[in-house]
């Protein structure tokens, strides 16, 4: 497994360097370098790597969005309001409906694997957060508009792959799984707000009794606490949807909001770190 990992780490750098001179983005060195390590080219990682992949993107992404909701100012959020909404939902579908239309024709499959594939392949990252700290294109919002609209665009399309991928199996389609979108989305924010809440309140509560958390601990705290958020909602699957994404999102954004600007600067400044690894 160290070997592995060693391997994901340096040869990504080095081909994210690369591809960086090329003036191409770092991310496509580092996708090339997991098609290259992977078991379907060289095979040089280890199956236990392999089998963990799946947490190790999730432990990635959950790094991505506290970075993302401590560089988001609620203010421009506002502003890009009613734009973010309809970013939630318009390109995924516009892009699933393309899929469904043009996959059979090409590729030569039904239209349920289509639906399949345009759900894959729709989802979106929430990558913004480095146009958000070079300022590139605050001033209408569009990073923080993509940004917040990427969280919940996850969550559309996610309820829409489960749907298509039961119909492709050979099941049905079930209306209360589109009901569930709001609901996720809702809950997902309030559970997020809530956290963040009560994580500023400790750390204040910390601060003023002279207990100071470092702010290395305080990293630790916040991702441990995300963490947790991601498996109350696969704890409540079946019963209640929230989304984990959304408040892991929400949760940072209320730290930045109620915390003293310093210290989400230094916080962001931490993630931010992280966030290469990530």
């Amino acid at each position: 497994m160290l070997t592995s990992l060693s391997l994901i780490f340096l040869v990504g750098l080095v081909m994210g360097a690369i591809c960086q001179k090329l003036k191409l983005p770092r991310i496509i060195g580092m996708l090339v370098t997991g098609i290259v390590l992977g078991p379907y080219v060289l095979d040089f990682l280890d199956p236990s790597i392999l089998s963990i992949s799946a947490d190790l993107r999730k432990m990635a992404l959950i790094i991505i969005l506290i970075k993302a909701g401590l560089s988001l100012d609620l203010k421009d959020l506002k502003k890009a309001g009613r734009s973010a909404i309809l970013m939630s939902f318009i390109p995924a579908s516009c892009e699933i409906i393309g899929y469904i239309l043009l996959a059979p024709v090409i590729l030569g499959i039904n239209h349920a694997e289509a639906a399949v594939m345009g759900a894959v392949l729709a989802a979106v990252s929430p990558r913004m957060v480095m146009l958000i700290e070079k300022r590139y294109g605050t001033a209408k919002a569009i990073p923080q508009m993509i940004l917040s609209g990427a969280s919940c665009d996850d969550i559309f399309v996610i309820v829409l792959f489960t749907t298509f991928l039961n119909v492709a199996q050979g099941g049905r389609a079930n209306v209360m799984d589109f009901a569930n979108i709001p609901v996720s989305i809702i809950l997902g924010i309030i559970l997020g707000i809530v956290t963040g809440l009560g994580l500023y309140l400790f750390f204040e509560t910390s601060y003023a009794r002279k207990h100071t958390v470092r702010n290395s601990m305080k990293v630790i705290i916040v991702l441990g606490f995300s963490f947790l958020l991601i498996a109350i909602e696969s704890w409540l699957e079946g019963k209640v949807s929230v989304s984990g994404l959304l408040a892991v999102v929400a949760m940072a954004c209320t730290l930045k909001f109620k915390c003293v600007p310093a210290v989400s600067a230094r916080l962001s400044e931490k993630f931010g770190k992280l966030w290469l690894a990530a």
